[in-house]
């Protein structure tokens, strides 16, 4: 759902896809081949948001800024599972793990990772490629090659995912009992743990 608010209006390319059960209000700016998945709320009620091109924002987040606050999510940051982001700007190629939060004026540098589930404080300034986790958040250290690479490589999954979304999602009854022949989902990514193990053989 896409709202009005004062006298802004959501600004959204085309190739991307906000979700029906996503809310998008006011201020907000969503640049080319973005994802904002089912229960994610973008509220630019108060402050400008900036996605840039390939963002996603995944199912339950939110993203909101402090009164008169601006916020830029650089191109391709990645905004897991039920994370929230209140006034925080986030660097290209980052990641912002499940269920963490990162507060007001904290900045998440290029190529860096939180961790599910951490508290970045108001104001914490977090280098690039670093990893960070806990409560309250710490750098413990550089985000490595290998682990780098398996994140851009599920980041670029989710940038192919409006488009899959266009093509394949749609709204429909449930069937009543398990088809004979049901489809087998493809495995097309791996946890770090395989992808660790494949480049080990």
């Amino acid at each position: 759902m896409i709202y009005k608010f004062g006298k802004f209006i959501p600004v959204v390319h085309e190739s991307s896809f906000v979700h029906p059960l996503a809310v998008v209000i006011g201020n907000v700016i969503i640049g080319k081949k973005c994802y904002i998945g089912p229960g994610a709320v973008i509220r630019g009620d108060w402050g400008e948001i900036v996605l840039k091109d390939g963002v996603n924002v995944q199912e339950n987040c939110t993203i909101h800024v402090f009164p008169g606050k601006n916020i830029v999510l650089e191109e391709s940051a990645h905004i897991g599972h039920g994370a929230i982001v209140h006034g925080a700007n986030i660097g290209e190629n980052a990641m912002v793990g499940m269920n963490a939060v990162v507060m007001d004026d904290a900045y998440l540098g290029k190529e860096s990772i939180v961790g599910a589930m951490a508290f970045v404080k108001t104001g914490m300034q977090i280098p690039a490629r670093s990893l960070v986790v806990g409560n309250p958040a710490k750098v413990i250290k550089q985000v490595s090659d290998e682990m780098l690479a398996w994140k851009t490589a599920g980041t670029r999954l989710y940038q192919r995912l409006p488009a899959d979304s266009f093509e394949g999602l749609e709204e429909v009854e449930p069937l009543r009992e398990v088809p004979k022949f049901r489809p087998k989902q493809e495995n097309f990514h791996k946890t770090l743990e395989e992808y660790r193990n494949e480049k080990k053989k």
